[in-house]
């Protein structure tokens, strides 16, 4: 399969009801997902408190945990650290930790387990500690 057939399939799943498609053949294995609804939009912040966004520096599959039976890495209301690993986002097959930029609480998480993620998406708000 060349890449102009590669493009028309991406191109077909897009203008198209399908959320998913996968293709199987001999050593290539293609798959195409279509990112899913928006997530909600933030709470409302209380007065005073300064949220700061993280963002997908990838597109790739966001998942909270580092394995499926493992706990998640942090919970809504968690406090965090610089460094601290928030999730990881899957993509190609690797699998690519987010860390914490800053100190703070996290107070929403905004993508669900296991979901698609766009380059720049909002995972998570951070409550940035002082």
């Amino acid at each position: 399969m060349d890449f102009e057939q590669i493009k028309a399939l991406i191109q077909l799943v897009d203008s198209s009801g399908i959320t998913e498609f996968e293709l199987e053949g001999g050593d290539l294995r293609l798959r195409i997902r279509k990112a899913s609804t928006p997530a909600q939009p933030p709470a409302a912040v209380p007065p005073g408190a300064q949220l700061e966004p993280v963002a997908a520096p990838m597109v790739g599959t966001f998942y909270r945990s580092p394995a499926p039976d493992a706990p998640p890495f942090v919970q809504e209301g968690d406090a965090v650290s610089p460094g601290q690993v928030l999730c990881v986002i899957e993509a190609m097959k690797m699998m690519n930790e987010i860390e914490a930029e800053l100190s703070g609480v996290v107070r929403q998480i905004l993508v669900a387990d296991g979901q698609p993620v766009e380059y720049g998406q909002v995972l998570m708000l951070i409550e940035r500690r002082a």
